[in-house]
């Protein structure tokens, strides 16, 4: 995998809710998202990073599920100006799988929501999702 050298930013984020743990959250993120900062603020888990290489476990499981069309749609459809934005299975997350879901239901305990920003994000959706 060869990751391109574009400026970037990625969040992401999770609400805790009343019946979890926010130990147990902070880690399904660290999971997928290595190579960022994980706080804690007002009920909710936001990890941020300005490095694609933090993509680089979804990025392998894109890849290796061939789910580049699942992918490509949601960062597609939810493209606004330079930025895009997608949902990942929490419980998922936890145990070191990465799962998209295209509603928020499709996580019951909530998604964890990923936001890319980028004056380039044409070129970071075809990275991700084709390979360029």
């Amino acid at each position: 995998m060869k990751i391109p050298n574009i400026n970037c930013k990625i969040e992401m984020s999770s609400q805790i809710n009343f019946s979890e743990d926010s130990s147990k959250i902070k880690k399904a993120i660290e999971n997928i998202f290595p190579y960022s900062i994980i706080k804690n603020e007002n009920f909710e888990i936001i990890a941020r990073s300005k490095e694609l290489k933090s993509f680089e476990k979804i990025y392998e499981t894109i890849h290796t599920n061939h789910s580049q069309k699942i992918y490509g749609r949601n960062l597609e459809n939810n493209l606004k100006d330079d930025s895009t934005w997608f949902f990942l299975n929490k419980q998922a997350a936890f145990v070191e799988k990465i799962v998209i879901c295209d509603e928020v239901e499709e996580s019951p305990l909530g998604p964890i929501f990923v936001t890319l920003t980028s004056s380039n994000i044409d070129e970071i959706i075809d990275w991700m999702v084709f390979g360029n």
